[in-house]
């Protein structure tokens, strides 16, 4: 592959996907090393706080940056894309869609259409990021950097692909990284004179931060926290990673059933995602929101 070809590789997904599906029986889940180029960067830029230092302002976008993405992760590309626990109108679809993509992990039908499958597989050998059947950082990070798990299944996320605008930024995810980097450049550079400092905290540390609490919740929510019902992989309950992942961290309840928007079954469970998109059921912007029935949620607890 030449440099041309890298490197528009990098900007349209379905050149690599084109690529890997023509070797896939030799793939296995070799490492994409061109692809993990930009994750040890991001993570080296880290550093670049300690030159850029620290400021209010500058630490705000880092806090609504994460936020954001977090929730958008969270309740439209966990729960809408993935399991469609919830109804909302295309234009509101497109508008997460690409802001869950500005957190550098994919694209709606690449992140729904894995997810989908975790569920129908969860903690087997099939399973690509499972840490009962692979190692913790396999689990945790690794397994996206591999060539076998970079395509998209379609198959497994039809009912999205007939969205075109979908489709778009699934095929080219690193434009809303690029844009979001921009604009917070401007914004700092522009309000605050301090451009790379908005830059730094407020894409590279929140992305970051926002990595590990989104990856937690494959590797630590199938090896630490309680069971509360009886599933057929080793999800459980995770009290710090629900409040940092917006609610996710109620896994064991998730998977005993994934049709639920509320993943913190009880009032106790905190669940800011399920809190949010309440709050905008009030003004219609999604509705239909589930939750488990009662005769369920109290069934087939663990004694």
């Amino acid at each position: 592959m030449n440099l041309r070809t890298i490197f528009f590789a990098w900007l349209d997904n379905s050149i690599k996907e084109k690529e890997y599906s023509e070797t896939q029986t030799e793939l296995k889940d070799s490492i994409d090393w061109i692809r993990v180029v930009p994750f040890i960067i991001l993570h080296v830029s880290a550093l670049t706080v300690f030159v850029v230092g620290f400021s209010w302002p500058a630490f705000f976008a880092f806090i609504l940056m994460f936020s954001l993405r977090a929730f958008t992760l969270t309740a439209f590309y966990h729960r809408y894309f993935s399991h469609k626990t919830f109804k909302t109108s295309r234009v509101v679809q497109f508008i997460f869609a690409f802001i869950g993509a500005t957190a550098v992990q994919r694209g709606p039908l690449w992140w729904a259409s894995h997810h989908r499958k975790h569920h129908v597989v969860s903690d087997t050998k099939d399973d690509c990021h499972s840490p009962i059947s692979n190692s913790l950082f396999w689990s945790h990070c690794g397994w996206f950097l591999s060539k076998k798990n970079f395509s998209t299944d379609y198959n497994l996320i039809k009912d999205f692909c007939k969205f075109p605008e979908i489709k778009f930024i699934d095929r080219f995810d690193i434009i809303a990284p690029l844009l979001l980097a921009i604009v917070l450049y401007v914004i700092g550079e522009s309000f605050f004179n301090a451009g790379w400092q908005f830059l730094v905290w407020g894409f590279v540390l929140s992305t970051l931060f926002l990595y590990h609490v989104t990856f937690s919740v494959n590797s630590i929510s199938h090896l630490w926290g309680t069971r509360r019902y009886v599933t057929k992989d080793f999800s459980r309950n995770n009290l710090l990673v629900a409040i940092l992942a917006f609610g996710e961290g109620w896994h064991n309840n998730h998977h005993y059933y994934p049709a639920s928007t509320r993943q913190g079954f009880y009032w106790w469970e905190i669940d800011m995602s399920f809190y949010i998109l309440t709050f905008l059921s009030w003004f219609g912007i999604v509705w239909d929101i589930q939750t488990i029935p009662k005769k369920l949620r109290e069934s087939n607890k663990r004694s």
